[in-house]
Parts: C-alpha cells; sequence; structure tokens
C-alpha cells in the first residue's frame, strides 16, 4: 500500500496525532501528473442501538478508513482500483483541530491552485463549503497571540 507521507517529509505517516481530527492532503497520479486536493476525518461516528431497557442510542467513534483513502473523486477511485498504487503519492498537507478548519484549508488550497481552472492538472470537479468564522476562532486567537 502506498503509505501517507507529511507534505515536506519523507517519513511515513501512521499514527493519529493527539488533538487532531482529520487533515487536509493532496494526492498525485505520477503517470498522468494530475493531482487531488481534499479532506479526511481520522474518526468517524458509529452508532449503536441503545442497551436493553434504555432509549439513548449508544455512540462512540471508531479510526476511519484513512490510511486505505484515495479521495472522493470518482475518476480517481477508479483510476486507482485499475492502477498499480504506486503509482499514486498521497501527502498531508495540513493536520486539523476542527471540522471548520479542515474545510476552511481544504477550500483554500483548492482556490489558491485554481483546481477547478485547471482540468488537466486536478481531478477535482467540485470546490464546495460552508464555513463561518466562529468555525475557526482557535486560528483567530492563534494569530492575535502572535
Amino acid at each position: 500500500m502506498n503509505e501517507w507521507k507529511l507534505h515536506n517529509d519523507s517519513e511515513i505517516f501512521d499514527n493519529v496525532p493527539e488533538d487532531y481530527i482529520g487533515f487536509v492532503y493532496k494526492i498525485i497520479d505520477t503517470e498522468a501528473n494530475m493531482s487531488y486536493i481534499g479532506k479526511k476525518k481520522f474518526w468517524s461516528k458509529v452508532t449503536r442501538p441503545p442497551l436493553k431497557g434504555r432509549k439513548n442510542k449508544r455512540r462512540s467513534l471508531k479510526e476511519s478508513d484513512w490510511k486505505s483513502y484515495y479521495g472522493s473523486s470518482e475518476t480517481l477511485k477508479t483510476l486507482v482500483e485499475n492502477s498499480e498504487k504506486s503509482r499514486f503519492e498521497r501527502y498531508i498537507i495540513r493536520l486539523c483541530k476542527t471540522s471548520g478548519e479542515m474545510s476552511y484549508y481544504e477550500m483554500k488550497e483548492q482556490v489558491e491552485n485554481d483546481v477547478l481552472l485547471k482540468p488537466n492538472e486536478y481531478y477535482n470537479a467540485f470546490v464546495g463549503g460552508k464555513i463561518h468564522r466562529k468555525h475557526l476562532n482557535h486560528l483567530i486567537n492563534k494569530k492575535a497571540d502572535t
């Protein structure tokens, strides 16, 4: 399997760091010279039925499929299924502490790289998100302190 690497590092990234919920990533198709920018959470929510005699559903977290994940692009997923995985390089661009931060930096990377305007360079066909400033309060406060 082709492992995740931190953006400017050759070390394999395979442990979930404490305090982070996900990351923004870039997958590079080395044969086609194309890329895909997206986001992925380390954890997924699991809802189980309530225990006998209880009404509330049981909720917990489990590790997501992030280690084997190759994006949500149907084109890219089909290529991964029909090609050698060594054809693809997977990089974590940024580790994120909140969903809002993840959405913000995914969109920022996509817009800065003009993914929709460069169909010969990026598999991305959609850029979207709804982010409110309050979702980024921890980053705003961090910048104010520096």
